[in-house]
Order: C-alpha cells, then structure tokens, then sequence
C-alpha cells in the first residue's frame, strides 16, 4: 500500500509541475551497479546482467529519477519473465545523450498495449494473475518526459520486451 501511495503522490507532484530535476556529476557504472545489487537482493537472487557502452564515468543526471526509471523498468522485466532467464541493462553516453536499455525475455507486450502502455493504471491484456498497479510505465514517461527524453519499445509476444530510454546528458535549461 505505501509503494502505491508514493506512485500516487509522485505522479500528483509532476502533474502540477511540482517536481523538479536537480542534475549532478555522476559514476553512471558505480551508480548502476549499486541498483543492479540492490534489485537482486530484493527480487530474491534474479540475475541481472549489467553493461555498459561508452565513457559513463562521469555524466550529468538527476539520480533520483534514473534510479525511478530503472527500478520500474527492472522490476517489470523481473516481474513478467521467467525465473530461468536474464535480464539485461545496457548503459551508453553517446553524442551527449544517455541511453538507458532494459531488455527481458518475458511474455512480450502486445502492439495493441503498447499504444496504452503509459496511461495511469493501464495494464496490459495478457499479465494474466501478476500483481500490479499500472502506475510503473506511467511514472517512467513523466520522469523521460520532464528530462525531455524519448521511450522506444520493442516487443514480441512471448519473446521478450526491450525497454530504450534516451535522454540529453545535460538537461537543457543547464545548457549553455
């Protein structure tokens, strides 16, 4: 109850323009493999392979809303893909956008979903009895939404789903 109660305030929070992005200086690999470890330890030991591209040592984010966006892109790929399979997460600093990728091998997103995915309390037609609140994806696009980011999806059914996030390595009202 207090996860969906923190999922309602945030999402009240952004939609009256009440959140706020306060970047600083990160290690993108230190600060990803501290998630990764902390996510295995919570989903019970489920692997979660973790990679990298590029120079992510030192890079300009708000890690309060990579770690909102990681966290529910991992918990749903953890949530709706066998205990026998891997997840993945790929990092990349490329031409001044990070790009963050969670890949699973899980029951897939329908394309008749996919169209609906971020609406609140959505869910998807084939997640069956697996508990959710349909607020996760939500909460991921208004946080790519408020860095001026893009989602891609790629999805096929009982294949897998990978989840692209891309976002400006410097948000850019701290352009100059």
């Amino acid at each position: 109850i207090d996860h969906i109660l923190d999922d309602i305030l945030f999402l009240s929070k952004t939609k009256y323009s009440q959140a706020i992005i306060s970047p600083i200086q990160v290690n993108l690999i230190e600060f990803c493999e501290n998630l990764v470890q902390k996510m295995t330890l919570i989903k019970n030991g489920r692997s979660i392979q973790f990679d990298y591209l590029g120079d992510c040592k030192q890079v300009w984010i708000d890690p309060h809303i990579i770690e909102a966006i990681l966290t529910n892109l991992l918990d749903n790929a953890i949530k709706y893909s066998s205990d026998r399979t891997i997840v993945h997460l790929l990092i990349g600093n490329e031409d001044e956008q990070i790009i963050l990728k969670v890949k699973d091998q899980g029951i897939g997103i329908a394309q008749v979903d996919q169209d609906r995915l971020f609406e609140k309390f959505y869910r998807g037609h084939n997640v069956g009895q697996t508990s959710g609140t349909g607020l996760g994806l939500s909460i991921v696009k208004t946080l790519v939404d408020l860095c001026e980011g893009q989602i891609i999806i790629t999805s096929e059914l009982g294949m897998g789903t990978t989840f692209t996030i891309v976002l400006p390595s410097l948000p850019r009202q701290f352009n100059s």
